[in-house]
């Protein structure tokens, strides 16, 4: 029987990096550019934050022993309603980020072939690219995850290559008078771009996912996920900052494909389109591959009976075909509810209320670390640091929330609270499925949740669990 070799703290810490890589960045250049060069204090504080998640989340990992990721872990404190808002609130973030993905795939593809598109006809092109990548996942995961695997690279080189070379063309000048074009106070540039710039970090928490393919995980986890955090926050700075060297503000804030656009003024118009074909692409493969992600949570979470049971019906080749349709529908409402004159506006909103939905299962995993911290029996002073460090990490995801503004928060509020409502049918069912379960002599839930041990069912695969993501983040 063989041995499966175990990656190296070096090499996990890459991987970990390179998932956060992903397309989130692609527009990030003029979202920040309305803020201007100033925005540099938002990446302080959400790399600060960032480093905060991802410690506390390497610790729940490695004390967790229930299943489901942050469900999981949200259980020990808040119960089985815990796991399952938690579970609810993930997968609605990934359904919502998934749509600002395919308007950023949108943006691009619009500068890149030279075509000014209406707001309904962006809109309509958003749904096609949404129902395209969900067709194509129905043959299977296997060629998905490999297009993914391969596409990521058309953001991650041109980032890579932009905060390096890009500065032979980076004028002190230019980046001066786009530092502050808009003469916002200090605190108030600091917390003008927190939401956005932690949309880049979003997926921080699946860094864990690789712990038990680590040598010496209890010490080379937190290592590889704050290195990996760390370096993906020195890119994002360099990269953003560099493109505010070299291209004026006014026309970064305009721009729909930025990168683009900073490639064109380096080198030639041709090198330019050749970036933004890079990254229409791996904007597609990052959908193609989240497409079936959010799916497969969905069906995790019907398979736990969190979920009504029409979300775990699978086609020959184990495809949720019927749940990728109803997401589906779901995501072409959005497209058309948030449709916007402006495609950055639109791009905007979507992404602040995936932050927001995506802000719900970090705090409760924030909150469950004393519980389980107490029921692993961490020393006192081990606990306290840990302790101070998520507090760190609840205060910086309060205050992503306020930066989001009053529209997502209204939004997610009532996402939220639907949830709530939802729970109450889905409370119901798993009273019935732990009856049938348990027709042995057995424990109640109640009973299983007080002493900790899990529900004898498989919870939620996220990207902290077993299923593993295809690709980066969005």
């Amino acid at each position: 029987m063989s041995v499966m070799k175990k990656m190296s703290v070096s090499q996990l810490t890459m991987l970990t990096a390179v998932n956060m890589l992903g397309s989130g960045i692609v527009l990030l250049p003029t979202k920040l550019a309305e803020v201007g060069g100033i925005s540099i204090l938002s990446w302080l504080i959400t790399a600060t934050g960032s480093l905060a998640l991802a410690y506390a989340f390497a610790r729940c990992g490695m004390l967790s022993r229930k299943t489901g990721g942050m469900g999981g872990y949200a259980e020990y404190t808040f119960g089985k309603s815990g796991n399952y808002i938690t579970n609810y609130t993930y997968g609605l973030s990934l359904l919502i980020a998934n749509v600002a993905i395919s308007i950023t795939a949108v943006g691009y593809i619009q500068t890149l072939f030279d075509i000014k598109l209406g707001s309904l006809q962006v809109g309509l092109a958003t749904i096609a690219l949404l129902w395209i990548t969900t067709f194509a996942n129905f043959g299977g995961a296997n060629v998905t995850g490999k297009i993914g695997a391969i596409t990521v690279w058309g953001v991650i080189a041109p980032v890579v290559l932009v905060s390096t070379v890009g500065w032979f063309w980076f004028d002190s000048g230019t980046y001066a008078a786009g530092w502050n074009p808009y003469d916002m106070r200090w605190y108030e540039a600091a917390g003008a771009s927190v939401a956005i710039t932690l949309w880049a970090f979003l997926g921080l928490e699946s860094a864990c996912a690789n712990g038990d393919a680590v040598e010496n995980p209890e010490r080379n986890v937190p290592i590889a996920v704050l290195g990996g955090t760390l370096g993906a926050a020195v890119i994002y700075i360099v990269s953003t900052n560099v493109i505010a060297g070299i291209v004026d503000n006014a026309e970064l804030v305009s721009s729909t494909a930025p990168f683009g656009l900073v490639f064109a003024k380096m080198f030639t118009p041709m090198v330019g389109n050749l970036v933004m074909g890079l990254m229409v692409l791996a904007c597609i493969g990052s959908l193609l591959g989240w497409q079936f992600t959010v799916a497969q949570v969905f069906k995790s979470s019907a398979d736990t009976g969190y979920f009504l049971p029409i979300f775990a019906k699978v086609n020959a080749h184990g495809v949720p075909v019927i749940s990728m349709l109803i997401l589906l529908a779901i995501q072409t409402a959005l497209a058309l509810l948030t449709i916007s004159p402006d495609l950055a506006k639109q791009f905007d909103t979507l992404v602040n209320l995936a932050v927001v939905t995506n802000l719900v299962p970090y705090i409760l995993s924030m909150a469950t670390l004393m519980t389980l911290q107490k029921v692993s029996n961490v020393p006192a002073n081990k606990a306290l640091v840990t302790n101070i460090v998520a507090g760190i990490a609840a205060a910086y995801s309060y205050l992503a929330l306020y930066s989001s503004g009053a529209q997502a928060l209204m939004l997610g509020g009532v996402a939220t609270i639907v949830g709530y409502t939802l729970f109450g049918f889905v409370n119901n069912r798993l009273i019935r499925l732990e009856a049938v379960n348990n027709s042995a002599p057995t424990q109640t839930v109640a009973a299983q949740h007080i002493v900790g041990t899990p529900i004898p069912v498989n919870s939620l695969a996220s990207p902290t669990s077993n299923t593993p993501a295809p690709e980066a983040r969005p």
